[in-house]
């Protein structure tokens, strides 16, 4: 018996044995993936806080205003409120008198969603539920005076199956303990042991979410500023989701598109390449910003057709897709962001077979036609097509169908004519559009389909 195998089933009789993950990240990146998140291919982001009364520029508000001095913060400042208002000063104002979970819940549904992850915390500190490691700058002891997030779990369990995420940030732009820490280049650690760690701790054994997203680890130079490895560890190992929790790479300089069950590496990370490691797009309807804006303008909002392109691309790609929304101070999810959910939801309805529980196919994109991107399931190939084919007729050039084999397109009853000369390519007819029930992207369904060339295609 070679070494190699002696060392696979070693490793094979440990994972049997229930062997624990070590805090280091050799032994944590051996961790398998639960096998649902590579299947839920499609997840809603929530970024929602007090940076949502100001509702101008960007959640960085805070940030941007009060240490970098943006010019426009300052202005709008001056503009609008008061001599010596403070950023705490937006926290009664943080009402959320029209929040209703069971609405979100069902509008989540509606749009396809697998996942959700809500800000639990961001950058300001702001916890939305109440930590007892946030006294008095939480949403149960100012603001709305209620657990939000609690009650989005609760409300998310109880109407979906959807599963349930949190995204928590790190740091905190203001905060005493990660100042002080940071002006001793980061040799003190006291915030993490004190603010950090403890609310993690706080929100898996409370709320048992099954997404971890961190945030903001780059502000200290690596993950063992953090803690990082020791609480993942401990979340692999005896967290009561351990079986279940996925989370990300975002703990530290060090873990940034290396470390965790998925990458994100960067905001909006959209590589176009098949990646040996599973990762995740999150992304944002409005392209400007992840909270809400109230001087967003219509061109700023993501159509349909950005938006079920980055679908195609993420997923042919091998990732998944998280989708952001910014909900309103007062809680309401405005009309246009759930206009793009339940269109979502209504593409997904017809075209889910090419997404959920898909797999890479051997070419993510076409390589005569652009706007062409492929994914496999169940045998079976599937070709997201982003723009209707000049004269109706498709021309694909990364695939070869056998003579018996048989093409639909997602949401027509009737099979679809197709020829392929040799060596030529694959032709495919489209049907009259009285037949098509897809909108802003069509998916072909190809059976005894295989590839041209055994060359994986690249962009």
């Amino acid at each position: 018996m070679s070494a190699a195998v002696t060392a696979a089933l070693l490793l094979l009789a440990a994972s049997l044995c229930g062997a624990r993950y070590e805090p280091t990240w050799d032994s944590l990146d051996t961790r398998p993936i639960p096998g649902w998140y590579d299947e839920a291919k499609f997840g809603i982001f929530i970024h929602w806080g007090l940076y949502s009364v100001p509702s101008f520029g960007d959640e960085w508000f805070w940030d941007f205003w009060q240490e970098q001095k943006y010019e426009q913060y300052v202005e709008f400042m001056e503009k609008n409120y008061r001599p010596n208002f403070t950023y705490a000063d937006f926290a009664p104002q943080f009402t959320a008198e029209f929040y209703d979970p069971d609405q979100w819940a069902d509008i989540f549904k509606a749009a396809g969603a697998q996942y959700i992850v809500l800000t639990s915390k961001h950058h300001e500190g702001f916890t939305m539920w109440p930590s007892k490691y946030a006294w008095n700058w939480n949403a149960v002891d100012t603001g709305p005076n209620r657990d939000l997030l609690g009650d989005l779990a609760k409300s998310i369990r109880n109407r979906t199956d959807i599963k349930f995420g949190v995204y928590h940030s790190l740091f905190e732009w203001f905060n005493p303990l990660f100042l002080a820490d940071k002006e001793s280049n980061f040799t003190q650690k006291a915030f993490p042991g004190a603010k950090t760690i403890p609310e993690l701790y706080e929100l898996v054994n409370e709320y048992q979410p099954e997404v971890i997203w961190s945030d903001g680890s780059i502000a200290a130079p690596s993950s063992d500023y953090w803690g990082s490895k020791d609480f993942i560890a401990w979340l692999y190992n005896d967290s009561p989701v351990k079986d279940t929790v996925v989370t990300n790479d975002r703990w530290g300089p060090d873990a940034s598109c290396a470390h965790g069950d998925f990458f994100t590496c960067q905001d909006r990370y959209n590589p176009g390449v098949l990646l040996p490691h599973k990762w995740e797009n999150c992304m944002t309807i409005d392209s400007k910003s992840w909270g809400y804006r109230r001087e967003a303008v219509l061109a700023d909002i993501l159509s349909m057709d950005d938006l079920t392109k980055t679908m195609a691309e993420t997923i042919s790609c091998g990732g998944n897709l998280l989708m952001n929304v910014g909900p309103t101070h007062d809680g309401r999810i405005v009309p246009i962001f759930e206009e793009r959910l339940r269109q979502m939801g209504e593409w997904l309805g017809i075209n889910g077979e090419a997404i959920y529980s898909s797999k890479p196919w051997s070419h993510q994109n076409d390589t005569l036609t652009a706007g062409v991107w492929y994914t496999q399931r169940d045998g079976a190939v599937f070709a997201i097509v982003l723009d209707w084919p000049e004269s109706d007729t498709l021309q694909l050039g990364a695939v070869t169908l056998a003579a018996d084999s048989k093409v639909f397109m997602l949401g027509c009853q009737d099979p679809l004519k197709w020829s392929q000369p040799a060596d030529g390519p694959l032709h495919v007819a489209f049907p009259d559009l009285t037949q098509v029930t897809s909108r802003w992207a069509w998916v072909l369904k190809m059976d005894g389909a295989t590839p041209v060339s055994d060359e994986e295609n690249r962009l």
